[in-house]
């Protein structure tokens, strides 16, 4: 899958980055947030590295669709995490169901190979929002349950999660600034599906959250 534009991170699988949290807030980001009403997450850029008896066994073509839906569950993970906010009555915006957001982005022909051609602001007007989240993910075993049940009886990769890194942006619509840039890798047992995973990943960085209070 092609890597997002804006996106420069070279991730290394070595212990020194795991636990490492790196987080970068705009400082309008409070005043710019309380302008906006509805947001919307895109698929992630997903990369899943296997082990090289793992990547014999299967083609191009099948990784491809795993990292697809790893991405995609990445996006529903993260849609969860907000729906949960907001039914404790704190979160501050609307967030554009998953659904809607890539039914969107088909109809305009838009998809991994060609993310890279748009603006942020540009793919949140093609949304019909105030913000856009977007981000990469890696990681050495398919977290989804569309990824991992899809191969995972023929290729065994059932098991804990060993390495992931999340780099997650939240971009204004209006001038493509970056109002939020969060960088976490994690080691070790987290969890055993996506939305486990995003809800350890996203403990630091929901106090740093506008849209959440």
């Amino acid at each position: 899958m092609k890597k997002y534009f804006l996106l420069p991170l070279t991730i290394l699988f070595c212990a020194p980055l795991f636990g490492q949290t790196k987080l970068y807030e705009n400082p309008d980001f409070d005043r710019i947030a309380r302008r906006h009403k509805i947001i919307a997450i895109m698929p992630f850029d997903a990369t899943i590295t296997l082990r090289p008896k793992d990547m014999k066994d299967i083609t191009p073509e099948q990784l491809d669709r795993m990292e697809k839906a790893e991405g995609e569950s990445i996006q529903s993970a993260l849609h969860s995490w907000f729906l949960k906010r907001d039914k404790q009555g704190s979160l501050t915006v609307e967030v554009q169901p998953p659904a809607i957001t890539n039914a969107k982005l088909n109809q305009a022909e838009i998809d991994e190979d060609n993310y890279e051609e748009y603006t942020p602001g540009e793919l949140a007007e093609i949304l019909g929002v105030d913000a856009i989240i977007m981000g990469s993910f890696e990681t050495n075993k398919p977290m989804s349950e569309g990824a991992s049940v899809a191969l995972g009886v023929v290729f065994g990769f059932y098991g804990a999660t060993n390495k992931a890194v999340l780099n997650l942006y939240i971009y204004n619509a209006e001038d493509s600034d970056i109002l939020v840039n969060y960088h976490k890798g994690v080691k070790g047992s987290i969890g055993s599906s996506t939305e486990d995973l995003i809800n350890r990943l996203m403990r630091k960085a929901s106090r740093r959250i506008a849209y959440t209070k």
